[in-house]
Parts: C-alpha cells; structure tokens; sequence
C-alpha cells in the first residue's frame, strides 16, 4: 500500500506491466481523482489489480460498487448474445416477431440490430419514468412496456438514423430479452444468475438492499475547478485532459449536435431532481436502467471481459457459443452519431481501430490509442472493454466524474500503456 498524504493506492500488478502502476499512480496525484479502480486481465490471468483513493477514503475497497454508467450497454449485448447462443433470437429479426405490440406507431420494421445500433428512433421518451417501475417485479407487470408499445418512433432532422439512445436503450432491449428469455428473466436478473455469480464477478444491474452499504457515490468536479485547470498548460500537470480552447470546441460541436437531435431532452425518472442525485438515490440504483445503471468494481468488469477476450469461455465454461460469439462482434457499421462517428457492431458493441485521418479530435481520442478493444464506456469514465487477438479483459471504475472527457481518455491511456506493455511481453 502506498499513502501520500491523503493518497491511497493499493494493489499489485504481473512483472512487466509494472508502466500501468506507474501511470498510475501518476493520475491519482495529479488528475481531478476521487476513488478508482482498475484491473486487467491478459491471457485469462489477472495482471494489473488497483485500487485507490485520492481523498483518503479508507472504506473504499477492490470490491466497492461505484456506478459505470453506459459501460453497462455491452452487458446489454452480451444479455441478447445469450439468447442469440441459444437459437431464441436473430439480429436480423424485427422486435415485433418476439414482441407484437412493438409495432404500434410505425415501428413495425425496426430490427434488434436497429435497437442495438441506437439506430431504434427513440433516443428519449416523452414521459419520465417511475423508479419503482423499474424495479425487476414491476417489470413483469408491463407498465415501461406499454409506454414503449405506445411510443413513436423518430429520427434525427437531418434523416440520419444512428443516434445515442443514452438510457432508453437498456429499457427497450430488457422488454425484449424478458419475452424472449425462456424463464421470462429481465437483464438483471439474467446477469446475476448467469455470469456475475459464477465468474464470481461483483457486476449488478438493480441493487439489492444488502447491496447498498457497498457502494461509493459518484460525484461531478465543480465547474470553476474545471475552468482553473483548462487554463493550465499540459506541462504544468494540467488536472483535466482538455484545455480551454478544447472544451470550447467540444461545447460548440455539443450545440450543433443538439439541433439535429430527434426529440429535446426530457426528466428521465419521475420524482428525480439532478442526474447526478439521481442516479445516486436508493430508488434509481435498486431499479433496472441496463445503460446507465450497472453498479460493478473494476475486478467484476476485467472478469467479464475476459471471458469476453476468450470467445466467450473462461476458466474452461462456456457462457456464449462461438456462434454466437462471431455474430455479436460482426457488421460494424459507421455511422455520424450525432457528436462522434461511431462502429457498432450487430451485436451492439463499438469496435476501435487507428483513425489515420480524423474528421475531429473526438475521433482519433475515441479510437486511437485503443485499437482492436471492443465493448463501450460510461458517463465521466469507466471503461468496460476487451480485445480479443490480444486476450485483454479490461475494468475501469472512477467516482469522481469527468463529463467533459467525452470518449473517456483518462481510461484509455490505462489500455494504450497494457498494449505497449503487452507487444515487449511478444516473443
């Protein structure tokens, strides 16, 4: 364990990936840091494994919960890859072959590939949704699924059709998994009974009550922090990884994202005030929000995305088919998402490769620096991602939230030091 002050940062990481620790602890000293986690996972062993606490957070451990936020959307496409593996479901199917009041309001022909590709035309819904809706026994009774069957389907003005489906989508995909499921399970519970349990990984889409003591709140810097820190030169220790100039480019790509986007944003819970408390309340986390409510460590992330490294193995079980395995990461398509230019696959997770020549500073941030890396991110920071030719399984878990930090390079410099350090390991 090493304390500096207020810094605490415990762990261990394999001989030679000993940069990883470094970087590090690096970042803990000198980035807006509250409470992170990181592991990694390099050919189905256990490698880089940390976990600290910039403020001096005793109680926060290697099995502390923290929110990650939209990383949960590859939990999405491995619930739907499971039924994919089982021969219940096709991507190319239409949501109404499984579900027939999908079709109500024009969204007859929508696929599962659409939904997984944001490209379903409900990005938002016109109403707020009640926590309690949300928990795993109101699910059963319907009542986000009529809201859904009711709903309209629109595209952005421009007739692009690709468009950040940042919470609803996990509300649409966990209507269809618990039709097509054979024990008629939602997400969550899928998730709980099928991999976080035996992969023995602390990986949770609707907390239990005993379940909340555990977590460690997220929380977002203030503004003017942000504000004194972009104005900083990178060679000073800069605490954030943009300057001013940056985040007013960023600011004004946001601006001219939102007149084309379909729909003005909404409330998402009813009852809620402020994203942030909201998501940090008991009635949310105990709810099922697939993408942007799965509470994991870092340790239960890197497991699950070895397994995912593996085809879909680990430890010698088989939790998807190769099959299907192939099918989840095939036909990635390209898309303008709005903000960025993104490659999702059928199977609804993005896949990174080197930009030579990117139309924007999002572009070559969201990719380069990652190549070969599947899966996604969440809000601020985490990381929830794998590569496959490599065998890396990758869990990062930060609390303190860097909304500006669009594609979430503070993670990512975590996997461009494992690639570095994984190519002098090749014979």
């Amino acid at each position: 364990m090493k304390n500096v002050g207020q810094l605490i940062i415990n762990g261990t990481v394999a001989p030679g990936f000993e940069p990883v620790r470094s970087l590090y602890e690096r970042n803990m000293r000198y980035l807006l840091e509250r409470n992170t986690q990181l592991c990694v996972y390099f050919e189905g062993e256990k490698v880089v494994d940390l976990w600290g606490s910039a403020i001096g957070d005793e109680s926060f451990s290697a099995d502390s919960l923290a929110n990650a936020f939209s990383s949960g959307k590859s939990l999405e496409s491995i619930a739907i890859g499971s039924l994919v593996s089982q021969g219940l479901l096709s991507y190319l199917d239409k949501v109404v072959g499984h579900w027939p009041e999908f079709g109500r309001q024009g969204k007859g022909e929508t696929t599962i590939a659409d939904l997984l590709r944001h490209e379903g035309g409900m990005a938002s819904f016109d109403e707020a949704i009640e926590p309690n809706d949300l928990l795993a026994t109101s699910l059963k009774n319907n009542r986000v699924g009529q809201l859904i069957e009711n709903h309209d389907q629109k595209f952005r003005p421009s007739g692009k059709r690709r468009e950040y489906h940042a919470i609803t989508r996990g509300w649409i995909l966990n209507e269809v998994f618990r039709r097509v499921d054979p024990q008629n399970r939602t997400i969550g519970e899928y998730l709980r009974q099928e991999l976080s349990e035996p992969l023995s990984a602390d990986v949770v889409i609707g907390l239990e009550e005993s379940e909340l003591e555990r977590r460690s709140a997220v929380s977002i810097p203030k503004p003017s922090r942000w504000l004194i820190e972009s104005l900083k030169p990178k060679f000073l220790n800069r605490r954030i990884e943009r300057n001013l100039l940056q985040m007013l480019g960023l600011g004004f790509g946001f601006v001219r994202s939102a007149r084309d986007s379909s729909r003005p944003t909404r409330q998402a819970f009813a009852g809620q005030e402020g994203m942030i408390d909201a998501f940090n309340s008991r009635e949310v986390a105990m709810g099922e929000t697939p993408s942007a409510n799965t509470h994991a460590s870092a340790r239960g992330l890197a497991r699950l995305a070895a397994m995912m490294a593996d085809k879909g193995s680990f430890e010698g079980k088989e939790f998807i088919s190769t099959t299907a395995w192939d099918a989840l990461h095939a036909e990635a398509t390209e898309a303008d998402m709005g903000f960025i230019s993104t490659r999702f696959t059928q199977g609804g997770v993005a896949s990174f490769s080197h930009v030579s020549n990117p139309s924007s500073a999002l572009d070559s941030g969201l990719n380069n620096g990652r190549e070969g890396f599947f899966g996604w991110m969440g809000l601020g920071g985490s990381l929830f991602q794998w590569h496959p030719e490599l065998r890396i399984g990758f869990g990062y878990v930060p609390t303190s939230l860097n909304v500006l930090d669009i594609v979430n390079e503070r993670g990512k410099s975590y996997q461009a030091e494992m690639l570095k350090c994984v190519d002098k390991l090749k014979p």
